[in-house]
């Protein structure tokens, strides 16, 4: 299994991979954003140093009880972060598998996507569901990844009502549909990664039966990415109020994760991550298949 993500070829299977998290914003809800750009480069270099193979840089926060930032300013945000990105190319950590670090824009409209690609970015990290084909049409033409996420309705707006006769059957359905979507427009299949959405337009019951059940996501062939920093699923079993709270169950996510199929695991704490991850992966490599 391929990735192609603009210059960068990754074969799959492989140790799963680190995707830390920087948010030029000041509304994140693990309270971890900055509006400086220096500052959010900083968080990057450290994130790198501490064993992210991937960083993935957002200016808006996806809380639903916040408003939606103006596309300029979005882009004004985002700018300086990929001018510079390159700054961060010649440093990777000496944990990390891959030659230079990978850029993960994280926004869905495309308008902001069109903008930020012509400057530099090697994955899109959109958490739209695509709704339409223009995203991966501009992936396609700078060749960038696109990480395609299972979600219902638009961004920025509440979804907590939503219900599933089968979460599983519906992301199903939902992949079918959108990887069809995306070929369409002129992406190849070696671009396409898969989010299942925690915690997006689900209930507890639906996020816990994804980690269970995530290795039937296998059969579609691409990279599987799951979002398991400090959800709120983890919060909700182990009844945990504050983010901040929940790493430990962040790194029972990724164990779970691991063992079902996940390649990538976005997290906010990426050293505790890449560490439990190069562990967890050896265990593996020196195991029969399915024994850990």
């Amino acid at each position: 299994m391929l990735l192609h993500a603009r210059q960068h070829r990754l074969i799959f299977p492989r140790r799963p991979l680190i995707m830390g998290i920087v948010n030029i914003n000041d509304d994140s809800f693990c309270n971890d954003g900055t509006l400086d750009p220096q500052t959010a480069l900083a968080q990057a270099d450290q994130m790198i140093r501490d064993g992210a193979d991937i960083i993935d840089v957002g200016a808006e926060s996806a809380r639903t009880n916040r408003p939606p930032i103006s596309i300029d300013e979005e882009v004004r945000r985002l700018t300086p972060f990929v001018e510079r990105w390159n700054d961060l190319r010649s440093a990777p950590s000496p944990i990390s598998h891959l030659p230079s670090p990978i850029l993960s824009i994280n926004t869905w409209r495309s308008e902001v996507i069109a903008r930020v690609l012509s400057i530099g970015g090697d994955i899109i990290n959109d958490i739209s569901a695509l709704p339409h084909a223009r995203n991966a049409e501009l992936c396609a033409h700078h060749g960038a990844a696109l990480l395609i996420m299972h979600s219902i309705g638009e961004p920025k707006t509440p979804h907590t009502h939503i219900a599933y006769d089968d979460i599983v059957n519906a992301l199903d359905v939902f992949f079918d549909e959108k990887i069809a979507l995306a070929r369409s427009a002129g992406l190849r299949e070696e671009q396409i990664i898969l989010d299942p959405g925690i915690n997006f337009a689900k209930q507890r019951d639906d996020n816990l039966r994804i980690y269970r059940e995530l290795e039937l996501l296998k059969r579609f062939g691409r990279p599987i990415l799951l979002p398991v920093s400090r959800k709120t699923v983890i919060g909700d079993v182990l009844g945990l109020e504050d983010p901040m709270e929940r790493d430990a169950g962040t790194l029972a996510c990724i164990a779970a994760g691991i063992r079902r199929g996940g390649n990538i695991f976005r997290v906010h704490n990426v050293k505790a991550a890449a560490q439990a991850v190069t562990v967890l992966w050896e265990m593996q490599s020196h195991t029969t298949p399915g024994a850990l």
